[in-house]
Order: C-alpha cells, then structure tokens, then sequence
C-alpha cells in the first residue's frame, strides 16, 4: 500500500511537471515570435508581412538552406538551440528533484517499515520466549491477514495446548503431592495402634486373652489402612484422568446387590437393616463397576452414622428423562455448617466422633457420578437421618 500510493504520488508529480513544462514551452514560444515579430518590425517591414511570416507553415528550400548556414537542424545539438537550452535545464532540474524526493520518500519508507517490523518480529520472539518458559499471560497478535500471522496462530494454538499441559502437570504436582500428605497423615493413626498392638502382644505372649484381643484390633487396624490405600488409590486414578467409564444399561437390582453384598454381615452384627426397594427387572445406564463403588460407599457411610436399630433403605426408581437411585437412613443426620463440606475430601464433622471411616467415601461417589455425568445430592436435618440422592440422566 505504501508503495501503490507513493507511486500514484510520483505519477500525479510528473503530469503536474508535465503541464507546468507544456505552459513553459507555450510562454517560451510565444516570447520568441514576439521577438521575431519586433525585430521585424524594427527593420520596417509590413506588419502584415510579419503576420504571414508568422502564421506560415510551407517549407521550401531556400528557407531549409538558410536554416543550416545559421545550424538549426534536426542533427544540431539541444543545447546549441536556444528554445532547447531554456526548456530543457529546468525540466531536467524539475525531474532530478521529482526523482529525488521519489527515492527519499520510498527509503525513508522502507527504513521505517522495516524498523517496525524488526521491533514486531523481536516482540514476537520475547512473547515466544515466554512461552518456552511456561509464561502465557502476554500473546502474540492476532486477527490480521497475511503469512506471518497465520504463523502466528499455529504458534498459538500450540501455546494453548502447551498451557493446559503445563496446567495438568500442576495440577497433578499438587495433588500428587497433598495425597502424600493425606496418606502419611490418615496412615499415621493405624500405624501407630498397630504399633502399640504388637508390642503389647509381645510383652504379654502368654496371656492368651490379651493376645486374642490385641491380635483381633490389629487386623482391623490392617483392614482400615488397606481400605484407605484402595480409597486413596480410586481417587488417584479418577482425578488424574485415568479412568474411562464404560456406560451400558445395567440391572439395577445386580448394582445395588454387589454394593451391598460385602456390608450385610456387618449391618447384621451392628442390627441394622438394609431394605432394597425398587422394580427388580429396572435398568440403568452407567458404569457397572464404578457405580456399584458409589452406592457402597453410600450405604457404608449410612451405616457408620446409624445407631442399633437402624434401617438404610436402597430405593431406585426410572422415567423417561432422569434415573433416581436413593440411600435414606434414620440416623444421626448431618449438622447445617457441615452439609456443604461433607463431600469434600478427607473432611469429617465434630459430630462424627470415633466412627470408622477417613473421610473418602462421598467424596469417591460423588467424583464417580459425576464423571458419567450424573448428579449426587444430599438431603438432612439432625437427628431425622439423611438423603443421598443419584441422579443420572436416561440414555435416549
């Protein structure tokens, strides 16, 4: 563009140059026939003579021959003419400056545009730079025409995914790193009974009581920190990404038997009941394996806050829209400040006292229904018991 207009530019200059030379030549030639005419004049010949010498156009010999004696020619040199000698140093005055200028303009143009664009391409390289150090808060123009900025948005589509790289390596950094505080923390307590178990039972060998019972809160010491570990290890894998869940449509009452299956004896012994309620021949859609995972942890977790007694109640129940799967107990329900945070992980009411758990169980089935795409909420008031309540939407 630059170029184009400082060309119209130079164009429009020399057809200026080219009419004010025309007047030039017109008040050149002008002035001649005005000298002729008076010098003719001046030697008294007839003005209408003059006027018809003036006005002639006929070429003859004798006027051609007296031409070559004075040497006004076609072969005689310009500046030897006198007419030519005037029209000719001006004009080549006039285009020496036009062509000056003309250059001036396109260097001092060139110089600049270059200028600017070496600035741009050493920007570009500084904002690239960052990039290379994982420093993405500045970026490279866009929203132009033309190679170089098309270059520029592969780069940046390249920054975009080496960000969100950067951000998951982060992330994974720092939950790598508060799990292996969560685990030194939550497997410090177990190890430390356990500890003190086997020294007890060390010092006391004989005493077959001791031994017994000692050796009994062991292997639940060794349960619990075997449960944490498997916890802990599911929520490694479904926070990282790890883990793909397969949706197919599943038999309701299959899901809800095996979540059960391992925590009947236990509700027995503590003399609790679990109900199941629903149509037997219900389907669902979702992730068999993982799903079954979330409604134990839900039905463990109504256990650990149901006195003797108590009942949890399994009920399922489908529509053309949404699937509804609920866990409802009457148990010690959860407090107004606590309801918000109970899903977080690791987290334990004041209210929870020394019941068994680490704290990982809704946080685990809430992070499963999700990630199918379902929603887990919860329902309480203190001492009326809770509502956990899955939702998952019906595959069309």
């Amino acid at each position: 563009m630059f170029l184009a207009g400082t060309l119209a530019i130079q164009i429009c200059m020399l057809g200026v140059c080219s009419i004010f030379q025309a007047w030039d030549i017109r008040r050149m030639m002008v002035k001649r026939e005005l000298a002729a005419a008076s010098y003719l004049l001046e030697q008294d010949i007839a003005p209408a003579l003059v006027a018809s010498a003036l006005s002639h156009t006929e070429v003859t010999e004798e006027g051609g021959e007296l031409l070559k004696i004075i040497g006004h020619t076609e072969h005689t040199q310009s500046y030897l003419l006198l007419l030519m000698e005037q029209m000719s140093v001006p004009f080549f005055l006039l285009l020496l400056s036009a062509g000056v200028i003309f250059a001036a303009v396109i260097l001092t143009g060139a110089a600049i545009f270059l200028q600017n664009r070496e600035k741009f391409y050493e920007n570009a390289g500084k904002v690239i730079t960052k990039y290379a150090e994982n420093q993405f808060e500045v970026h490279l123009p866009q929203g132009e025409t033309g190679a170089v900025y098309q270059l520029f948005g592969g780069i940046e589509q390249l920054a975009y995914s080496l960000q969100a790289k950067s951000e998951m390596e982060y992330k994974a950094k720092i939950f790598l790193r508060d799990m292996i505080s969560n685990i030194s923390h939550q497997l410090k307590t177990p190890l430390a009974a356990l500890s003190m178990y086997m020294e007890i039972i060390m010092e006391e060998p004989g005493n077959e009581e001791t031994v017994r019972s000692f050796s009994r809160k062991s292997v639940q010491s060794l349960g619990r920190m075997n449960q944490l570990v498997q916890s802990l290890l599911k929520m490694a894998r479904l926070n990282t990404g790890n883990i793909i869940f397969e949706k197919r449509k599943c038999p309701v009452l299959e899901v809800v038997e095996q979540a059960v299956e391992d925590l009947l004896e236990r509700a027995e012994s503590e003399d609790k009941k679990i109900l199941l309620t629903g149509q037997r021949d219900e389907k669902m859609f979702c992730d068999q394996e993982w799903t079954t995972e979330a409604v134990g942890n839900l039905v463990k977790n109504a256990l650990d806050h149901t006195k003797e007694g108590g009942v949890i109640q399994v009920s399922w129940e489908g529509t053309p829209a949404v699937f509804r799967l609920t866990v409802e107990d009457n148990g010690c329900g959860i407090a107004e400040e606590d309801i918000h945070h109970i899903f977080k992980q690791f987290y334990r009411s004041r209210t929870s006292g020394d019941r068994q758990g680490a704290g990982l169980g809704l946080s685990l089935a809430k992070i499963i229904v999700e990630g199918q795409g379902g929603n887990l909420s919860v329902e309480s008031s203190p001492g009326e018991g809770s509502i956990f309540r899955m939702t998952f939407l019906t595959d069309l």
